[in-house]
């Protein structure tokens, strides 16, 4: 089977991603791009992963064009495609409709340093405007959004992670998602007091090098 490993990282998360209550039913989807193939594993349309198999899981070319596998791939290949060609970097997408951080996208709001763990994002985790689900202008808006950033707000929709592996973007998404709801709590009592670009920039660098073998 093509890209074995990576169609049963798909199944793996998505059914973490429903464990960990970042979505409902068939909601949000995640994928892996192999650089070297010019393949793209995705999950499949409308299958609910408790039932999902790395067969299920449909493989296509960076034009979106079906490769292997009989599924439909997600309704949001769109904007998997096209953040893997606005970043290079990218390895693999996710996602989810994760209670608070959906809520602050309803909301229309970015989610700025109200704690450091935004730097899981970046400075901030900024907000794509509002395009009709699976279209090609939300596709457009993610990719225009997302900047250097690894996680994007949809307005009234959710959130997408990125990262250069499967679980590092699954992992933005649940800090995220925590980030999003001290955020709500804060907000529900007073005025949280935001964190200034200089110190998150510093907390971005340690980032880069946090759990490196050899580091003291």
């Amino acid at each position: 089977m093509l890209m074995r490993k990576e169609r049963s990282e798909i199944v793996r998360f998505g059914n973490r991603m429903l464990a960990a209550g970042l979505t409902t039913g068939t909601g949000g989807n995640l994928s892996i791009v192999s650089r070297e193939q010019g393949l793209i594993a995705i999950s499949p349309s409308g299958i609910e992963y408790a039932g999902m198999e790395p067969a299920d899981v449909p493989l296509v070319d960076g034009d979106g064009a079906r490769v292997d596998g009989e599924r439909k791939p997600s309704s949001e290949l769109d904007f998997h495609l096209a953040l893997y060609r606005k970043r290079p970097d990218v390895r693999a997408v996710v996602h989810t409709h994760s209670v608070y951080a959906t809520t602050m996208a309803c909301l229309n709001w970015e989610i700025p340093a109200v704690h450091y763990l935004v730097a899981f994002s970046g400075l901030k985790v900024p907000l794509a405007p509002y395009a009709t689900f699976g279209t090609p202008e939300l596709a457009a808006n993610v990719a225009g959004t997302i900047g250097n950033c690894n996680a994007v707000l949809l307005a009234n929709h959710g959130l997408v992670t990125v990262g250069p592996d499967l679980a590092a973007a699954f992992n933005v998404a649940e800090e995220i998602e925590l980030v999003a709801r001290i955020y709500y709590q804060a907000k529900c009592i007073g005025d949280p007091v935001i964190l200034p670009d200089d110190e998150m920039e510093r907390v971005v660098e340690k980032f880069a090098v946090y759990g490196r073998k050899g580091r003291a």
